[in-house]
């Protein structure tokens, strides 16, 4: 079987650092903002769903989904977010599941995924590796890096899970805080730990 690993972490947390380091060590890497455009492409059932759902407004005249329209109405109502959910999440699942089957028996696979705790998926991963900064380390790089608001990047943070919640799932937590070198050497730390039979 091949060994299920979860990772997350908030927005700006460095997690998509992690997750390339850990393909290029020979994780096979499960991508879910990649799966998240995947499953809403011009013709799929899901993206019929949302159209259904949600009206022709968020149907471009190419077929593509208009994502700026979805995300105004899904991110002021609830309710609507959760019904957009109900669509996607079980596409996405489905997806995924069809990607790890494909990763053959001895795969230390990936599941990138910075819904984990929100979709309820850390259950199913044998690790779940959380990539943890505080709210203002966040808060600072996407004002810097992602030219934002400090108010936008605060409700970015606010939309996803807690850092409580997350971490309370976590059974490897990589922190960081420091330079990029520290990051790199933590991530092999880990590494090692997963391929080392005494891991398993």
């Amino acid at each position: 079987m091949a060994r299920r690993v979860g990772l997350t972490g908030g927005i700006a947390s460095g997690k998509s650092t992690v997750s390339a380091r850990l393909a290029e060590l020979g994780a096979v890497v499960i991508d879910y903002d990649r799966l998240a455009r995947e499953v809403v492409e011009p013709g799929s059932p899901a993206l019929d769903l949302i159209a259904e759902r949600f009206g022709a407004d968020v149907i471009a005249p190419d077929g593509t989904l208009v994502r700026p329209a979805l995300g105004a109405i899904v991110f002021a109502d609830p309710s609507a977010l959760k019904d957009l959910e109900a669509i996607t999440h079980p596409a996405i699942r489905g997806l995924a599941a069809a990607r790890e089957q494909g990763a053959g028996p001895d795969a230390i696979v990936v599941h990138d995924n910075p819904l984990l705790v929100e979709m309820g998926a850390a259950a199913a991963c044998d690790v779940v590796i959380v990539v943890d900064v505080p709210e203002q380390l966040q808060v600072d790089r996407m004002v810097r890096d992602r030219q934002m608001s400090e108010q936008d990047a605060r409700a970015r943070i606010a939309a996803q899970a807690s850092r409580e919640q997350r971490l309370a799932v976590a059974d490897v937590v990589i922190e960081n805080t420091g330079t990029l070198e520290q990051l790199s050497a933590r991530i092999d730390e880990v590494w090692k730990d997963l391929v080392e039979p005494s891991a398993r």
